[in-house]
């Protein structure tokens, strides 16, 4: 009997794999050919619907994801103009108050991105300038300066969105959110920090 379920076992065992073994090019049945072909065009593969045949595409001119911030529409002022500067006074910073966490993040941001130059304590004096030992030539703004303090919101994120001055833009290495994050956190530094105005409230797209 014992030799009977053996030998059955092992027949069922080859027939099974024989079939399994069959015909590669016939595979059998798909029953979710959505999930064995996907019908989504490849990233850089040509795509026909569009004019110039990219599979890429960037967002619609004028739509913002849910939960993004407006975008800053002040464009940056052309060589000696300072109009847009200006104009950028009266932005105020859409972002709530810094929280605990929220603080600690724009600390970070702030030491990276802005200490170097205009030091821990904002006052122009960081580890480039080094009361003039560092490596940087000239001193950097002393951010302690009242004509810094009393700079609008949107004027800081006018200055680290395009740069002014000997200063270059930082739009590359910190996002929007973050730009405006270090600006709460030198105008808190600063003691300037105030709540935004309801209009502000309203720059996060719904």
């Amino acid at each position: 009997m014992k030799k009977i379920t053996v030998i059955s076992f092992l027949a069922i065992a080859v027939v099974l794999t024989a079939i399994s073994c069959g015909d590669n090019q016939k595979p059998g049945k798909t029953f979710m050919p959505d999930m064995a072909y996907s019908r989504a065009y490849e990233t850089y593969s040509e795509n026909p619907l569009f004019e110039d045949n990219q599979t890429n595409r960037t967002p619609v001119e004028g739509t913002i994801a849910q939960g993004q911030l407006l975008p800053f529409r002040i464009p940056q002022d052309g060589p000696g103009d300072t109009t847009n500067f200006g104009k950028a006074r009266f932005v105020n910073n859409p972002l709530p108050p810094l929280n605990a966490d929220d603080r600690k993040e724009a600390e970070r941001l702030y030491l990276i991105y802005c200490g170097i130059c205009h030091g821990e304590k904002l006052d122009g004096n960081g580890p480039l300038w080094n009361q003039g030992d560092g490596a940087y030539p000239a001193a950097p703004k002393d951010l302690t300066d009242p004509v810094i303090g009393n700079q609008g919101d949107g004027q800081l994120f006018y200055t680290i969105t395009y740069g002014k001055n000997k200063m270059g833009s930082y739009a590359s290495q910190l996002d929007a959110k973050q730009r405006w994050m270090v600006v709460h956190y030198i105008k808190e530094k600063l003691g300037k920090s105030k709540a935004p105005a309801a209009e502000a409230e309203s720059s996060v797209a719904q």
